[in-house]
């Protein structure tokens, strides 16, 4: 793991120059690398395709365009997405900074062609062209009691983000009740509705429970965990388990053209919801899954931890 040694930061200040220069790194790092966890799974599902089918030619080119990326330093997609900042931090530091020195560094990392300028007014149709605009990027903090300050990024690509989805149950289309079994059956019709157009292999993160807007934030809260880590709760562990290997059955496959491997990952977490509500989010990643996090220990030294 990375080591960088930098100024001291303090806990109760924001130092832009140290919180600058870790977020740029991060941004670059995420852009151009994926993280092992990714590329282990984008090989597994290479091998278990069949000799000379389409699926394992796509994969096999996606591993070449990952290589590619990572010795060029450039970015693995045309689409760098939005960027998506979650930020935890020990007491006393102001958001309003740190989501300054966010701003400050995507336009950085837009002028050194690490980004793409995605920013577009829905009103205007007007691009920033520097990837800042309101609401834009995406910056989400949580105070802790840890003297570090730990930032993970997702880079968000459009096309998988179109192609999420969010149920209301009981659907009776779906004959989806409000339990576990519904919520099978609603995750399954967002991967066959997805079909190709997220660039699957995918990754779902899925939130059951919530209100509308807080289920989307906590879907994707479930991108950033590794895709071999195992869910705490027996019931969402197996749940999790049975739906990738029913996806993986559906024949979708790579860019949709079928084959083995339709999702590399599903993550599943629960909020608390009302009792009329039951809401299932569904957030698909495409198989560019750009995250990565950094940890910056409060004697200015900062590694990426993910």
């Amino acid at each position: 793991m990375k080591k960088t040694k930098v100024q001291c930061v303090a806990t109760n200040r924001v130092d832009r120059p140290v919180f600058g220069e870790a977020v740029f790194d991060l941004v670059r790092r995420t852009a151009c690398e994926l993280p092992a966890d990714v590329e282990q799974a984008l090989r597994r599902a290479h091998d278990e395709e069949a000799p000379d089918s389409t699926a394992r030619m796509i994969l096999a080119s996606f591993l070449e365009n990952m290589v590619l990326a990572g010795e060029k330093q450039v970015p693995l997609c045309q689409d760098t997405g939005m960027p998506l900042f979650f930020v935890h931090h020990p007491p006393g530091l102001s958001h309003r900074a740190m989501r300054r020195v966010c701003e400050e560094v995507v336009v950085r990392a837009t002028r050194e062609e690490y980004l793409r300028p995605n920013a577009v007014d829905p009103v205007t149709d007007r691009n920033s062209g520097n990837n800042v605009g309101k609401g834009f990027p995406g910056v989400y903090f949580e105070e802790w009691d840890n003297d570090p300050i730990s930032i993970a990024l997702m880079l968000k690509g459009g096309g998988s983000e179109n192609v999420g989805r969010q149920y209301s149950l009981p659907d009776d289309g779906l004959s989806a009740g409000r339990d576990l079994e519904g919520v099978r059956r609603v995750v399954l019709d967002a991967v066959r509705r997805a079909e190709g157009k997220g660039c699957p292999p995918g990754i779902l993160g899925i939130c059951i429970g919530a209100d509308r807007g807080s289920g989307y934030t906590h879907s994707k809260h479930q991108l950033l965990r590794s895709l071999d880590d195992v869910n705490p709760n027996p019931a969402l562990a197996d749940l999790e388990a049975r739906i990738l290997r029913e996806a993986n059955t559906l024949g979708i496959g790579p860019l949709g053209l079928g084959g083995k491997t339709t999702l590399l990952g599903v993550k599943i977490g629960a909020l608390h919801r009302h009792p009329a509500s039951f809401f299932v989010t569904v957030t698909y990643m495409c198989w560019e899954h750009r995250r990565r996090e950094i940890r910056i220990e409060a004697d200015g030294t900062y590694r990426f931890t993910g």
